[in-house]
């Protein structure tokens, strides 16, 4: 169901103090907070000109990807600005369930603000259909698959990120893009392996909505991908068992992010 103008308003008025963000202190971290929504959006010009003056009103800089099938962003800001911004964004009926990944940094990871519009919010660049992707598995539940026999782990991710971490036993299909996938898959998994168990992963859970969908549209039955992805994983379970190894890699000026989810400084000129 598509999202009407009327949707694309918030329901409250902004409260004054939300234009009131205290200056941050020398000692403060910063918060730096992840989410996204598949959900049929119009108005995407008026919505982009609603998110950009909000969050430049509470000092929160970022990327926010808008397109017809949903949204998906990174904001950085203080404790404050970034508690403004889920008020506000919630306040939309199409994202008042909205779920946000957090970790911290002791710097900003972005210069400025920006929402953009997207024909996807994630390219992909396959036709798929996003309500028949994998079942969720929660990181407690991704724990106890990866002790199964018979399964394929399969790492969605670029060869540049699993270069810096991932998981134990995980196959790395050395793309360079997220679009280089489904040939990959049509090249390197076999009719024998649709029987098999498959577990798919990224960073944010966002890529393997799609990757997922499009295994379970090509004759793989037992689709599941970590929800929440990467980061949600290691924020619940500390990698407690450590299945992860190595760090995270982020698209933004930290890079990369250890298991405990802080930064490790800047790898771009490095």
């Amino acid at each position: 169901m598509k999202q009407s103008s009327a949707s694309m308003k918030p329901k409250n008025k902004l409260l004054p103090n939300y234009y009131n963000i205290e200056p941050m202190s020398n000692s403060e971290n910063f918060i730096v907070t992840t989410f996204y929504k598949f959900v049929e959006l119009e108005d995407l010009t008026e919505l982009k000109l609603q998110l950009l003056k909000f969050c430049n009103e509470v000092k929160i800089k970022g990327t926010i990807l808008i397109a017809k099938e949903g949204i998906n962003a990174t904001l950085t800001g203080s404790k404050d600005s970034i508690i403004a911004f889920y008020s506000f964004i919630k306040s939309y009926n199409c994202f008042s369930d909205l779920s946000f990944k957090e970790s911290i940094s002791n710097f900003t990871p972005f210069k400025k603000m920006k929402v953009k519009i997207k024909p996807e919010i994630v390219t992909f660049k396959a036709e798929i259909d996003i309500n028949k992707r994998g079942e969720y598995l929660s990181p407690e539940e991704w724990d106890k698959f990866l002790e199964k026999d018979d399964i394929i782990i399969i790492d969605t991710r670029n060869d540049y990120e699993v270069a810096l971490g991932t998981f134990k036993n995980a196959t790395d299909p050395k793309t360079k893009a997220f679009t280089e996938l489904p040939k990959w898959v049509k090249e390197n998994l076999t009719e024998e392996d649709k029987e098999k168990t498959i577990l798919m992963f990224c960073t944010g859970g966002v890529r393997c909505e799609k990757s997922t969908a499009y295994m379970k549209q090509n004759g793989f039955d037992k689709v599941y991908h970590l929800e929440g992805g990467i980061l949600k994983y290691l924020e619940s379970t500390k990698n407690a068992n450590n299945n992860w190894i190595g760090s995270c890699f982020i698209f933004d000026d930290r890079s990369a992010l250890s298991h405990d989810l802080t930064a490790l400084g800047s790898l771009r000129n490095a």
